[in-house]
């Protein structure tokens, strides 16, 4: 059984039209282009300015480098010439933020005797950029990698007696934090579906039906369909969390709408994987998509008056930070495309035709390249909240890739033939 994909589309919609397929495998490409400039000469990807240049005097991150082993998979799979030896740069790189002593990877470049912590967020990237490159790649190198990450998640950081994924550990494993975050365990579902067309084990399917179980269909249900992001071990919402630091980069105060939108296309690529693997798809699968893309649209798009998405809600759905990411948008068009391949539905058409207006004419940067990753509640460029700089292609390449895609396999299993074939 499959999902329908873009043969229910209403007639006029975007996604039916050739010059429109064009022009996002041509935006992806040029991303790609962009984000090649990370290469750093120690090992890794750091960050890149502005300008698209490679600032070296920051350190390399772990984060960075997987997400963009991830994104250079999936460009390998698509033919792009350059990317395997991104790839690998980026397979080496892992390999030199690693714990030898512990196990586990560092958040990044660490110096002598520093204290580290371990986060749940950064592993389930490891695990995404081992699955893709193995399936990009599957050489005995990414094989490795994919097996220590999978071994790591096994005995540090998956809880089969809560269904999710515990938060984050001091380096050598003997403190386990109190807090549990609704944001790691969306990336780990993200990452278990790759774990689980990369090796072929539905356990990591199962797994992400549960973490899906905990956090929405039970948690944002409750909530109008806006995530509840900060929790305690006892799975208790922490309602004031970070509320004397409300622009906390990772764990910010209140609700993210950019994260139901998230939320919305992983419960869709979800059950279409249940369906894949003959796997039962819970039904409210659908049904919580629908209420999360609803709710985030309605609380979170134009929220201030102003076009774009805001940052944070409080609990009475009043912006907390009006400045716009850019990878909420992202994320909503790919929440639309998903909706729209499983309803067929002309309302979400429309959002993802809105949306996409919005990011040729805000957020991608036509002269410089790249993609302006902050913006103020008018639209223009503002980095209040976020470094200056635009080091993040993992949103925004996503964003041109997943509506040529189906729902499911994820997609460096779904790219065996190139939907960029005849568009560029």
């Amino acid at each position: 059984m499959s999902h329908p994909t873009y043969i229910a589309a209403p007639d006029d919609c975007l996604l039916r039209k050739d010059e429109h397929r064009r022009w996002l495998a041509k935006t992806g490409m040029r991303l790609l282009e962009f984000g090649a400039a990370a290469e750093h000469p120690q090992g890794g990807y750091g960050w890149l300015d502005i300008e698209g240049k490679l600032d070296a005097a920051r350190p390399v991150t772990t984060l960075q480098t997987a997400r963009l082993t991830h994104v250079f998979s999936l460009a390998h799979r698509l033919g792009v010439p350059f990317a395997r030896a991104k790839v690998e740069h980026g397979i080496a790189g892992l390999g030199l933020l690693a714990d030898e002593q512990h196990g586990g990877w560092y958040q990044g470049q660490q110096e002598p005797g520093a204290a580290t912590i371990k986060h749940a967020y950064t592993h389930a990237f490891v695990a995404l950029a081992a699955s893709s490159a193995h399936m990009a790649l599957g050489s005995r190198e990414t094989r490795e990698l994919l097996d220590r990450a999978i071994d790591v998640i096994d005995c540090h950081f998956w809880s089969d007696d809560m269904g999710l994924c515990l938060e984050s550990y001091q380096r050598d494993w003997t403190q386990l934090d109190d807090y549990l975050g609704a944001n790691s365990n969306m990336h780990s579902v993200e990452a278990y579906l790759a774990l689980c067309d990369a090796t072929g084990e539905l356990r990591w399917l199962d797994r992400a039906v549960a973490i899906a179980e905990r956090f929405i269909h039970t948690h944002a249900r409750q909530h109008d369909y806006l995530v509840p992001e900060h929790f305690d071990r006892r799975m208790t919402v922490l309602y004031d969390f970070h509320k004397d630091l409300p622009a906390d980069q990772f764990r910010p105060f209140g609700l993210t709408p950019g994260h139901s939108l998230e939320w919305s296309r992983l419960l869709l690529n979800l059950e279409a994987s249940c369906l894949r693997h003959g796997r039962p798809a819970p039904a409210w699968l659908l049904e919580d998509a629908e209420g999360l893309f609803a709710a985030a649209a309605k609380h979170g798009w134009q929220a201030d008056g102003q076009p774009g998405f805001v940052y944070t809600l409080d609990w009475d759905k009043r912006p907390v930070i009006a400045a716009r990411r850019h990878w909420v948008t992202s994320e909503a068009v790919g929440a639309a495309h998903a909706l729209l391949a499983r309803t067929g539905r002309q309302q979400y058409a429309d959002w993802y035709a809105t949306w996409w207006a919005y990011i040729d004419r805000h957020i991608i940067d036509h002269d410089r390249g790249g993609w302006i990753h902050e913006l103020d509640e008018s639209s223009q460029p503002r980095a209040r909240y976020w470094p200056e700089g635009k080091p993040d292609i993992y949103h925004a390449f996503q964003a041109t890739l997943l509506p040529l895609l189906p729902l499911a396999p994820t997609p460096a299993s779904a790219l065996a033939h190139s939907p960029w074939g005849g568009l560029i």
